[in-house]
């Protein structure tokens, strides 16, 4: 009997550890710089993190025999009010781990007046997954970004204002992104959060991102619905432009139907179809097989 419950207990710590993933501090000793949130981290309806002061990502490897030493750094949506950590993080890394993705998905921290911050955060993620490839297994270009919402109008911060090499994601992902801070296009609850109520014109130029690309942004992939009554599609169809103009390979998968934040749940709409899509770029693009 004794023999059989240290099996069970055995078995149990052995399944948790298959399935438990790697907590990644992005500052050893903590941040220098603080968003001055000193409210405690909370987590609301189980997917929304609101009040992040300790900037972290969770890796989620491959399987050793699936693995395309591909990785992507995730990060969710949430207006810079807080992070969709399941819908646009855990459910989104589990799914690239099918396809051999290493992925890891950021708990970055809100602006909240310092909006330097989610960025810093994001390229510091991009830093350390590039030098720690060789520990994890991975391929030095192919190390990529992907976002949500404001999440994408983070990513594509992160692919338009690199100033290092290890700070440049190698590809883009961008599901249904904020890209424009420009009053007529923009989600305003966003802008608002990063920028504040009343920013100059330069700094809505500066994180205007399809303003900020150049022949080295990285290749391209966007989603994006047309009755998205939150962002607007024109911020995916400005980027395109910019990305075409600037001869950087870009593609922009266009929905009848999807809204805003349908994520990788099924919802019986056109905009399900996204990942079957995203995959063949993936393997056009030789990141998976």
């Amino acid at each position: 009997m004794k023999q059989l419950i240290f099996s069970f207990i055995a078995l149990f710590f052995l399944s948790h550890n298959l399935t438990a993933q790697e907590e990644i501090k992005l500052y050893k000793d903590g941040p220098v710089e603080s968003n001055e949130i000193t409210a405690a981290e909370t987590m609301l309806q189980g997917d929304f993190v609101i009040n992040i002061s300790n900037p972290r990502m969770f890796f989620y490897p491959a399987a050793k025999e699936t693995n395309t030493r591909t990785a992507v750094l995730i990060c969710p949506g949430g207006g810079y009010a807080g992070v969709s950590a399941i819908k646009e993080g855990e459910e989104i890394a589990k799914w690239f781990n099918t396809l051999g993705v290493n992925a890891f998905v950021l708990y970055y921290r809100m602006p909240n007046g310092h909006t330097e911050i989610p960025l810093k955060d994001a390229q510091t993620a991009l830093e350390i997954i590039n030098n720690r490839a060789k520990e994890w297994n991975l391929e030095k270009g192919k190390i990529g970004i992907m976002g949500f919402s404001a999440g994408g109008h983070l990513a594509s911060t992160v692919g338009t204002h690199f100033k290092t090499m290890s700070q440049r994601p190698d590809f883009m992902i961008l599901g249904y992104p904020v890209v424009t801070m420009k009053s007529e296009l923009t989600h305003r609850g966003s802008r608002e959060n990063l920028l504040g109520k009343n920013p100059s014109d330069e700094l809505i130029s500066q994180y205007s991102n399809e303003l900020q690309v150049t022949k080295n942004t990285p290749p391209t992939f966007i989603i994006h619905a047309i009755d998205d009554d939150v962002v607007p599609i024109e911020n995916s169809k400005q980027l395109l432009k910019a990305l075409q103009e600037n001869q950087v390979p870009a593609e922009l998968q266009v929905f009848d139907v999807g809204g805003h934040g349908f994520g990788m749940r099924k919802h019986g709409i056109p905009a399900d179809n996204w990942p079957d899509l995203l995959k063949k770029w993936l393997q056009l693009n030789k990141l998976i097989d």
